[in-house]
């Protein structure tokens, strides 16, 4: 069976993940979205809301599952889930130049590879901060982000 492991924050899953994700299902024949806990990090949702909203976003995707990670190496998940690949999208240099050398240091570690899948050039100014920013102050981010996760971060930047 191929597997790769597709990892990030997640806070909150954009259009721009939701694309990696898909096209990474149609490569390989399971997914596992590894929800990254950085207990160092305050982040908008919760481990479990963020793993749910996956969670709702990726049923209709035939071999993706989403577990939460942390509190060890990547390529430990990769080896424990069995995954011959990580997938990373890149929006640009910026991206590359930040993953590059990790790729490099998990390949050496475990052999598990890293493939970057550019983003899809009407999302490639999409992040999960940017859309956090961008809806804090008003500003419209339907199109980018899901419906659900639009109505959820609008419902927790009222509170």
């Amino acid at each position: 069976m191929r597997r790769c492991v597709c990892p990030g924050s997640f806070d909150p899953v954009t259009l721009g993940h939701l694309d990696v994700i898909t096209r990474a299902a149609r490569l390989y024949d399971e997914v596992v979205v590894a929800v990254l806990d950085n207990p160092n990090k305050q982040g908008m949702f919760t481990l479990p809301e963020r793993v749910e909203m996956i969670t709702q976003e990726t049923e209709h995707l035939s071999g993706v599952r989403v577990v939460p990670f942390g509190g060890r190496l990547l390529v430990d998940l990769c080896l424990e889930v069995g995954a011959q690949a990580i997938v990373k999208g890149l929006r640009g240099e910026v991206d590359y130049s930040y993953e590059l050398p990790m790729a490099v240091m998990n390949r050496r570690m475990t052999g598990v590879e890293t493939l970057f899948m550019p983003g899809e050039p009407g999302l490639s100014e999409v992040s999960s901060s940017l859309m956090k920013e961008v809806a804090r102050f008003g500003g419209d981010i339907s199109g980018l982000v899901p419906e659900r996760v639009l109505a959820r971060l609008q419902e927790r930047l009222a509170q």
